[in-house]
């Protein structure tokens, strides 16, 4: 993250429950891993191979909200716009955790975390907006 990115993140107003930064890069790499395993695990052992089924296709497009997420937050800026993309990845894994269960239940728990993370990062971007909100004038 720049200089101008980290401070402005630095001074926004952030819920107690935020955790401190190093936590995120520890958390991180093992979400994705954990992702890239379910991806792996549902192509090759399932019904899923060729991206042609509900779960995969769901949870392909959240990854892409995914990676759209900090650009929004971070580099625009645009706190109000990433809170309403979480919405969108929390309902798109929660939909794919649902499909995935008809599928392969067992697979299916190898995201529990995930979505239990980005809930819980929903409620951070959320108290930002919030207590943040004479900062931020449009979405």
């Amino acid at each position: 993250m720049s200089s101008s990115l980290t401070l402005w993140y630095k001074y926004l107003e952030k819920s107690k429950l935020t955790p401190p930064d190093w936590v995120f890069s520890v958390v991180w790499p093992l979400l994705y891993a954990s992702i890239i395993a379910y991806y792996v695990l549902m192509i090759l052992y399932t019904s899923c191979f060729n991206f042609q089924c509900i779960p995969l296709i769901l949870f392909t497009v959240q990854m892409c909200l995914n990676i759209l997420w900090p650009i929004v937050f971070f580099t625009y800026q645009k706190p109000k716009s990433a809170f309403m993309i979480i919405l969108l990845m929390i309902g798109l894994t929660y939909a794919t955790i649902y499909y995935s269960i008809l599928i392969s239940p067992k697979y299916t728990y190898i995201l529990i975390p995930y979505a239990l993370w980005i809930t819980f990062a929903s409620y951070l971007n959320g108290y930002i907006v919030i207590y943040n909100n004479e900062v931020f004038s449009t979405i």
